[in-house]
């Protein structure tokens, strides 16, 4: 049984494949009937537009079905029953999990009490393996992966696709550039790690300074729903944005990617430069997320 639970559960080989198979899929190149017969149960308990809706086209397109769980007042654990339980139960029910929860390490410790294999679809600011999957995905569509120069930008504290990306991108040998809030940094156990496996990570100020050396920028909203309190989330909103007139002096390369939603970090004008590949990069979500399913499923 083989769980997804965090990037770094892979080395660059498995990515590589997993990669590739997801090309296959983009080119009409599966079987759609791969997943017949099959249940996946999709346990969210945060909100979700992308994540939730990719991972149910993905299951129908190649002919499964999915079973749904939105929050968790509509389920059991509203009266008190544990997530462990809740995984015993609907793990009888399915033939996967996939599952979102606001608490880092439940998708770990969905896994132990499983009896089928679980994806994690974000576990608060822990990981989200899947959305790693398809950011690697769409830059190997514009460049190839190796030796990259990537700006992490915003909310790197609390921002789970940040840290699950900055992990990825360590076995290709990215120079990593962040740019963030005071307070927001990279966790300084992820920053060791990173280091240690001879990540370069290097700390900016000033985002305009660095435009013209980058070949991705990857942007995230700050995560309101993770501070403490409002107060604390008002004194860094709005701490960076991405406009036309910034992107004047890019690379005719660079490509700007955000896991989304936005809420005001990227111009909308944006949208119409090339540089822009965010709603590409979420519809690469269903090919990604097909050839994972496959992966735990088959």
């Amino acid at each position: 049984m083989h769980h997804i639970i965090s990037i770094g559960d892979f080395d660059r080989d498995g990515i590589d494949r997993l990669l590739d198979h997801a090309g296959q899929i983009q080119k009409k190149k599966y079987d759609a009937h791969a997943l017949d017969g099959r249940i996946l149960a999709v346990l969210f308990f945060e909100p979700s537009t992308r994540t939730r809706l990719s991972f149910q086209s993905a299951m129908a397109r190649l002919g499964g079905t999915s079973l749904s769980v939105g929050s968790v007042e509509a389920c059991s654990m509203a009266k008190g029953e544990t997530l462990a339980d809740t995984v015993r139960v609907v793990s009888g029910y399915a033939d996967a999990i996939v599952i979102r929860h606001p608490k880092e390490g439940a998708a770990r410790l969905a896994a132990e009490f499983s009896t089928v294999p679980v994806i994690n679809a974000g576990d608060g600011a822990g990981q989200h393996p899947s959305q790693t999957f398809l950011d690697l995905y769409t830059i190997r569509q514009s460049m190839p992966l190796d030796g990259l120069d990537i700006a992490l930008i915003g909310d790197l504290r609390y921002g789970r696709t940040a840290h699950s990306l900055a992990s990825a991108l360590s076995l290709y040998n990215a120079r990593l550039h962040t740019i963030c809030p005071k307070g927001l940094e990279l966790p300084a156990t992820l920053a060791a790690q990173l280091a240690a496996k001879g990540t370069e990570i290097i700390e900016h100020d000033n985002l305009e300074e660095i435009i013209p050396d980058m070949d991705v920028l990857y942007v995230t909203r700050i995560q309101r729903e993770r501070f403490p309190d409002s107060a604390s989330y008002f004194n860094v909103a709005s701490s960076y944005r991405i406009t036309p007139e910034l992107l004047a002096g890019a690379k005719k390369r660079l490509i700007v990617l955000h896991p989304l939603p936005r809420v005001d970090e990227i111009d909308p004008r944006v949208d119409a430069l090339p540089h822009a590949r965010y709603f590409e990069q979420s519809r690469n979500g269903v090919p990604v997320r097909m050839a994972m399913l496959m992966q735990v499923m088959q």
